[in-house]
């Protein structure tokens, strides 16, 4: 009675592990990756056309298109393709630090306001020049 009890056992395990095998199997086939996770901080933020107003003697104001919340983590590096280490994340405050390969890499910290408003702080290597900025984003409308 204990071998077919482990017989039935083993039977089960092997096909658990086949199921797993054909679905991994099958979403590497599809290519398919999985979707991005969005950080906590961002959930509450909304994407379009978003007002980027530095601080600090000869800041500038320039408007971003914003269709991946992210953008507002790497402001520097565009969409660029970077990967991205999240130091901290929380409802109001998200920090991360990105490499971007030869683009160059960055640290981001991102406090959150309201739905349409954020301060953000960032620095680091862009075009092989160092940068550092303070600014406020508010979001203004959709993109045109």
């Amino acid at each position: 009675m204990k071998r077919a009890g482990l017989h039935a056992l083993g039977a089960v395990a092997m096909m658990m592990a086949a199921m797993t095998v054909a679905w991994i199997s099958t979403a590497a086939a599809a290519n398919v990756p999985p979707p991005p996770l969005t950080p906590m901080a961002l959930r509450t933020l909304e994407t379009g056309e978003w007002e980027l107003r530095g601080r600090g003697e000869g800041a500038e104001t320039r408007k971003l298109c914003v269709s991946d919340l992210r953008q507002l983590l790497q402001v520097r590096h565009g969409k660029a393709l970077c990967r991205s280490f999240t130091i901290s994340d929380d409802a109001h405050a998200i920090t991360v630090t990105y490499d971007c390969a030869a683009a160059g890499n960055g640290r981001t910290d991102l406090r959150v306001e309201t739905n349409k408003l954020v301060q953000i702080r960032s620095q680091g290597v862009a075009q092989g020049a160092p940068f550092a900025f303070a600014a406020e984003g508010r979001r203004v409308g959709d993109c045109s």
